[in-house]
């Protein structure tokens, strides 16, 4: 997870056990304080699987643009090497006509 997510878990995660807390010291009956610790607990347990959500989504289009990144990438790297590959043959061709016009003069 980035650095963003980790800092809003951990303020959500600060902010349920601050308001845990002042319930339980709270004067209020059992079945209110248990109410609202109950209801407390879903609001962070929703913001946490939205907050999850959301880095999922960022590290799901992070992914996708290193992907592309890689494709153009490896494509480059291929026609690099296919134009490389041209100017190698060029280059033995021209060495092994010079070798044949040499070898001709060797022959007579």
């Amino acid at each position: 997870m980035s650095n963003n997510s980790n800092t809003i878990a951990a303020i959500l995660a600060g902010a349920a056990v601050g308001a845990a807390i002042g319930i339980l010291l709270a004067p209020d009956k059992g079945s209110n304080t248990r109410a609202k610790i109950k209801e407390n607990l879903g609001d962070t347990a929703n913001n946490l699987k939205d907050s999850l959500e959301a880095s999922s989504e960022v590290l799901r289009e992070k992914f996708a643009s290193a992907t592309e990144n890689l494709d153009g990438t490896f494509d480059e790297l291929l026609s690099n090497v296919s134009h490389k590959t041209e100017e190698v043959i060029s280059f033995l061709e021209s060495k092994l006509a010079d070798l044949k016009t040499q070898n001709a003069k060797y022959q007579k």
